[in-house]
């Protein structure tokens, strides 16, 4: 029988679609149209492809857009799912697994997330550095093989984060660095979580990301990660996030998130 990885990538040739990539980039809350920025781009559902998820979070889009920019061959990912709409924490592992047999030079995860910093103000960025999984959950849990036992250390890749540092003073736009915790939603978090999380070291909170990073380090696929802060954390600086204030406040910041991935895509080397 036909594994789900090998249908989608028989999917993907039948649509003109094969490696390598030089990136792809997984497009968080509010943020599929930065997807429109490539030229001669193929779409497709992720509905089309076995094993994508099937988000059903407003404001992830769930398609796969693959074409060019700045000579760059470049997927992105219009959306993914998230732990909280299945209690499943593999659920990005399927378009994972295919970016890899495709051959993926870098993978970036963009997500919105909640600000335990005063200067992190919603509208912003941050670059991730490291992670804190404060949900103790971890998708490589009943994996039986001995690769399981993935080293996290410089999860986030160092070369990606200075190519990253390097695209941002080409645009010009500030890109400070910090950890992320994740929570597992959805429900925002509590104020005294909050409070905890910035006694733990975090510097903001979201609803993904930590267990891709997992699942792309097993893979063994180089991977960078940036946020864009749409709130403060609840009872920070008066923050009481909703998904609408998500959403909204992710529009207007997807325009500077925009201009530091064509910087960043523009830099990367080619093989």
């Amino acid at each position: 029988m036909i594994s789900p990885v090998a249908a989608s990538l028989a999917t993907l040739r039948a649509h003109g679609v094969d490696g390598p990539l030089d990136a792809a980039i997984v497009l968080g809350t509010g943020l599929s149209d930065l997807a429109e920025s490539l030229s001669e781009a193929v779409t497709i559902s992720y509905a089309d492809l076995p094993g994508f998820p099937r988000p059903g979070v407003s404001g992830h889009a769930g398609r796969l857009v693959v074409g060019r920019s700045h000579g760059r061959r470049i997927a992105f990912l219009q959306g993914r799912a998230h732990y909280y709409e299945s209690g499943d924490p593999r659920v990005m592992a399927g378009a994972l697994e295919c970016l890899s047999a495709l051959g993926c030079g870098a993978l970036v995860l963009t997500a919105a997330s909640g600000s335990l910093r005063a200067d992190l103000p919603p509208g912003g960025l941050m670059l991730i550095t490291d992670h804190i999984n404060w949900s103790g959950l971890n998708p490589l849990i009943g994996v039986s093989t001995d690769d399981r036992f993935v080293s996290m250390v410089d999860a986030y890749d160092p070369a990606l984060r200075a190519s990253f540092q390097a695209a941002a003073a080409r645009a010009g736009i500030a890109l400070p660095e910090g950890v992320y915790m994740w929570f597992s939603g959805p429900s925002f978090e509590t104020p005294a979580e909050i409070r905890m999380a910035g006694l733990m070291g975090a510097d903001a909170v979201g609803m993904s990301v930590a267990p891709e990073v997992i699942l792309a380090r097993r893979l063994g696929l180089r991977l960078g990660a940036v946020t864009l802060i749409t709130n403060y954390g609840a009872g920070y600086q008066g923050g009481a996030p909703t998904h609408d204030q998500t959403k909204s406040i992710a529009a207007v910041g997807a325009q500077s998130l925009a201009r530091l991935l064509d910087s960043f895509i523009a830099g990367l080397e080619t093989p």
